[in-house]
C-alpha cells in the first residue's frame, strides 16, 4: 500500500496518441468506404452493386476485432496501423468477385447461376493473392528477437484481416450478388437505353 503523504505525478501519458491516431482510423475507414462505394458506381453504374463490396470493410475488420481479443491484443499504434493498412486490402477480393458476378449477370445469367459461376472462376485466384500477402506479413513472426516481438500486433491483426476478407468474398458477396444485383436491363445504344457514364466513354474512346 502506497502511504497516505505520497503524491503521484503522471511522467509520461501516452494516451494522447493513441486516441489521435485512433480517430485518423476512422476517419481512414470512413473516407475507404467511401471512395469503394464511388469507384464501383463510376465502373458499374449500379447503386446496388456499388453498396455490395463496402460491406467487406467493416465484417472483416469486426472479425478481426474478434481474433485479438482472443490473443489478448489491444488498440495500440502497431495494431492501428495494421487495421488502416487492412482497410486498403480488404476489399481487392470482394471488387474482384463482384465484377466477375456482374458480367455473368449481364450475359444473361440469373442471379443465383451467376453468383455460383463467378465465385467459382476466380476463387483460386483470391486464394493465391491471399496466400501471396499472408506469407509476405505473416514472415514477420519468424525474425525473431525484439522485431518479432515488437510487430507481432502489426502482423496478426493485418495477416487475420486478410484471411478473413477472402472468407468473406467467396461466402458473402456472392450471397448479397445473388439477393440485390440485377441484370442491366437494356444493352449501350438500344432505343431508351441510358447514355454510358464518364468512365465507360473513357474506355470507349
Amino acid at each position: 500500500l502506497v502511504p497516505a503523504d505520497v503524491s503521484l505525478t503522471v511522467v509520461l501519458d501516452r494516451s494522447p496518441g493513441i486516441r489521435a491516431t485512433l480517430h485518423e482510423a476512422h476517419l481512414t475507414l470512413g473516407l475507404a468506404t467511401l471512395l469503394v462505394v464511388a469507384v464501383v458506381w463510376a465502373f458499374l453504374r449500379d447503386v446496388r452493386a456499388a453498396a455490395i463490396p463496402s460491406v467487406a470493410i467493416p465484417v472483416s475488420l469486426i472479425a478481426t476485432f474478434a481474433v485479438m481479443h482472443l490473443l489478448g491484443f489491444s488498440l495500440n499504434n502497431l495494431s492501428l496501423m495494421a487495421l488502416i493498412v487492412a482497410t486498403g486490402l480488404v476489399v481487392d477480393d470482394a471488387i474482384v468477385v463482384l465484377e466477375n458476378i456482374k458480367r455473368h449477370l449481364d450475359s444473361g445469367l440469373t442471379p443465383r447461376r451467376a453468383a455460383l459461376r463467378g465465385v467459382r472462376e476466380v476463387g483460386f485466384t483470391l486464394a493465391a493473392m491471399t496466400l501471396a500477402l499472408t506469407v509476405v506479413f505473416a514472415s514477420i513472426l519468424f525474425m525473431g528477437g525484439l522485431v518479432e516481438r515488437l510487430f507481432r500486433e502489426f502482423s496478426i491483426p493485418l495477416v487475420a484481416a486478410i484471411v478473413i476478407s477472402l472468407v468473406v468474398s467467396v461466402a458473402i458477396i456472392p450471397g448479397l450478388c445473388a439477393r440485390w444485383l440485377r441484370p442491366t436491363p437494356k444493352p449501350v445504344g438500344a432505343p431508351g437505353a441510358a447514355a454510358p457514364g464518364a468512365a465507360a466513354r473513357g474506355f470507349n474512346a
